[in-house]
């Protein structure tokens, strides 16, 4: 089993290699900026429950990319003035700041596009389906977010961060061709990982259930779903140690 470093690598180096549709022409240029930086969170996550479940890593990183390109798509369309206006994105100018917006708004259908045209390059079409699903999830949370329908905020970010990872778990079962009767202990298992990662992320920014709760029951309810998703991963029959490795991982990120 390969390690998260491993494999975040191997994302980093599928991502540098890969081409890009050549009709896109000059636009390559702003799609390959959005993409620069960033954890790899999802798609080191993809390719470890592929791995896990008994898939060639090689085969599961054009899922594992698809999985980063709709994560930039969603990037550069919420850094823009008429969403969340964010000038600095991971350090660096924003993709709208650094290219303008008509060019950001463009790159990001096209990284959106890039991202189904990857999953459907596998023999099911069920990674797609896993993919579409997540994305539209995560759109409609982003709708509840900027029409300011945050009263049951954990439906919110259920949608909105969950959606992606659970999309990381699914897409990596299809690829690993995982019947879907058996699909049930490591689909429970990555219900859990959006609420971890968004628990942090409110920890750290001071937001979402931090203002509502205050900090204290926030890591409270994020060390619960650290447990949670460990438990989970036991019911697994399979070596998860990769996996548990990640979810300490998300549990203490400072960033």
């Amino acid at each position: 089993m390969r390690s998260p470093e491993a494999l975040r690598g191997l994302v980093e180096s599928y991502l540098g290699e890969l081409a890009l549709t050549p009709q896109l022409g000059g636009l390559a240029e702003s799609m390959r900026y959005a993409l620069l930086g960033g954890k790899r969170i999802r798609p080191v996550l993809c390719l470890a429950t592929g791995e896990a479940a008994g898939a060639e890593v090689e085969a599961v990183l054009p899922a594992a990319a698809a999985l980063e390109f709709v994560q930039a798509f969603s990037l550069v369309h919420d850094d823009l003035p008429a969403l969340d206006d964010d000038a600095v994105r991971r350090g660096r100018p924003s993709t709208h700041v650094e290219f303008g917006e008509a060019v950001a708004v463009i790159a990001g259908d096209a990284l959106l596009a890039e991202a189904f045209r990857l999953a459907l390059a596998y023999p099911t079409p069920a990674v797609a389906g896993e993919l579409a699903g997540a994305t539209l999830g995560m759109i409609g949370g982003q709708y509840l977010d900027v029409t300011g329908q945050h009263g049951d905020r954990a439906r919110l970010d259920r949608l909105k961060t969950g959606c992606l990872f659970d999309a990381a778990v699914g897409c990596a079962l299809w690829v690993a061709e995982v019947p879907e009767l058996e699909q049930g202990p490591w689909r429970a298992f990555g219900a859990e990982l959006g609420p971890i990662f968004q628990l942090v992320d409110d920890i750290l920014d001071g937001d979402g259930v931090v203002l509502s709760h205050g900090e204290e029951e926030a890591r409270s309810l994020a060390e619960q779903a650290t447990e949670r998703a460990l438990a989970r991963l036991e019911a697994v029959e399979a070596d998860t140690s990769v996996l548990a490795e990640i979810v300490a991982g998300l549990a203490v990120r400072t960033s």
